[in-house]
């Protein structure tokens, strides 16, 4: 069974090179794609079956970056939130903004991108550690 990954990023070369590797780790994964924090949020308050499994976010985007996208994230209904962890999976190093991630407790991990093989291999670990 394939599990369903939500990609938030405002670049689409960024999109496509997770989707890319993401599609070639070995894994199942089904790849649902937003540019726009806003618009992915419709999604999951829209759909509370999503069956979204973990949420790759990023942190730097206009209109909504990825920060106000977890305070919002946050206060949705259990329901609308699932199972999804979130991974900010961003090209930020700040060891400030890796802080301000960890404050939220829907995240489980930073990756700073590129994101590689064998880091989207292990990505449903964050919610199956067996």
């Amino acid at each position: 069974m394939a599990r369903r990954i939500m990609l938030i990023d405002d670049y689409e070369s960024d999109l496509l090179f997770t989707r890319l590797i993401l599609e070639r780790c070995d894994q199942h994964y089904e790849v649902v794609e937003y540019d726009s924090a806003p618009e992915a949020l419709q999604y999951l308050q829209s759909h509370p079956a999503h069956g979204i499994s973990v949420i790759l976010l990023d942190i730097n985007m206009p209109g909504m970056n990825g920060f106000e996208f977890l305070e919002t994230y946050e206060t949705l209904a259990a329901t609308k939130q699932a199972e999804a962890v979130v991974v900010m999976l961003t090209s930020s190093p700040d060891p400030r903004d890796r802080d301000r991630a960890a404050s939220f407790a829907s995240v489980r991990g930073y990756i700073t991108k590129p994101i590689d093989k064998a880091t989207a291999s292990s990505l449903m670990n964050l919610i199956d550690p067996n």
